[in-house]
């Protein structure tokens, strides 16, 4: 008995099967290449920022304050937007070598920098850096400005020393010519109405340590750069240039509460190379204010002296224009 055939044998195609299953083959592959082009670009990168590791500059050498906040800033905002940011260091010429660097940079969001109040001075030095030559994002921080004197100084206040200076000859220690400090130092001395001995030294580091040494009569530098000096006992801090008492250091009086109306302080902020999407410029914008509001990023900075002080991408900008000015004025161009 033969066995029953149990088997089922497709029929052959039609030339109709053969057309309609030609056109089915060829729309799922117009279909999975467009699935692909909405993820990828054509050299492979993803459309959606970012998709790949962003680099943020530093002006200043590894150890500094530039880079502590730099690089607590850079640990919060991986965490934010899903990448690594990788931290480099470009030291040199009071900063502007880095911000060059940056600013040549494809503004495609994946090079950003850390900027100093430098950025308002640059061009007045006779640099050729320019605050619109970037797309600033937000300030992250102020580090207040502060006058210290060796803690055997005949100057028991503010007001001691700028009477003194009115009829003598006082060193003051800064962290170089065209600094931050020095322009402070100046500020200072045109509230008073007197005029200091400029001592410009290779950052603000050696600038104190010449006052501990009793080489200078007073040194103008960072609210965290003079404090350890004061711990130690071999700095007295005169007054620190803020509108309102230091959170942290509170004992210090400010300028103001002396009689001499003066605000200053090293601020900073993330930037980017000019031109930046428009969108790829909000996730950044957006980004920094949240982790420049961040207990991550506040807590490390906060008890080295440094304020967390944030400004969005608008106001800074205007804030970096007023500055420019000032400067335009305080170092006579």
């Amino acid at each position: 008995m033969k066995g029953i055939d149990v088997s089922f044998s497709s029929p052959k195609p039609t030339r109709t099967g053969r057309r309609i299953a030609a056109i089915t083959t060829v729309v799922g592959v117009a279909l999975t290449l467009g699935g692909c082009a909405s993820s990828s670009a054509a050299d492979g990168s993803s459309d959606v920022f970012p998709s790949q590791d962003i680099t943020l500059t530093v002006q200043a050498a590894a150890g500094g304050g530039s880079d502590l906040a730099s690089r607590a800033m850079a640990s919060v905002l991986e965490k934010d937007l899903g990448v690594s940011v990788i931290v480099e260091n470009r030291p040199g010429a009071s900063g502007s070598l880095a911000v060059k660097h940056v600013a040549g940079q494809d503004a495609d969001g994946y090079h950003i920098g850390f900027v100093p109040v430098e950025i308002a001075m640059y061009e007045h030095l006779g640099i050729d850096v320019s605050p619109e030559s970037v797309d600033l994002l937000g300030q992250i921080l102020i580090q207040p400005g502060t006058i210290a004197v060796p803690v055997d100084s005949p100057y028991k206040t503010l007001g001691d020393l700028m009477t003194a200076a009115k009829t003598e000859t006082l060193t003051v220690a800064n962290s170089g010519a065209g600094s931050a400090w020095e322009a402070a130092t100046k500020l200072l001395g045109k509230a008073g109405g007197v005029e200091f001995t400029l001592v410009p030294f290779d950052g603000g580091a050696p600038a104190v340590t010449a006052a501990m040494g009793n080489k200078v009569d007073a040194v103008v530098a960072g609210a965290g750069e003079t404090h350890p000096g004061v711990e130690n006992g071999q700095l007295r801090v005169l007054a620190i240039f803020t509108d309102e008492p230091h959170p942290i250091f509170t004992e210090i009086p400010t300028a103001a509460s002396e009689g001499f109306e003066l605000e200053f302080g090293s601020w900073g902020g993330i930037y980017a190379p000019k031109g930046i999407p428009a969108d790829i410029k909000a996730t950044l914008e957006a980004a920094v204010e949240k982790a420049a509001q961040s207990p991550a990023f506040t807590d490390v900075i906060t008890p080295t002296g440094t304020l967390a002080e944030y400004k969005n991408a608008a106001d800074w900008t205007e804030f970096v224009g007023l500055e420019y000015a000032r400067f335009g004025d305080v170092l006579g161009k």
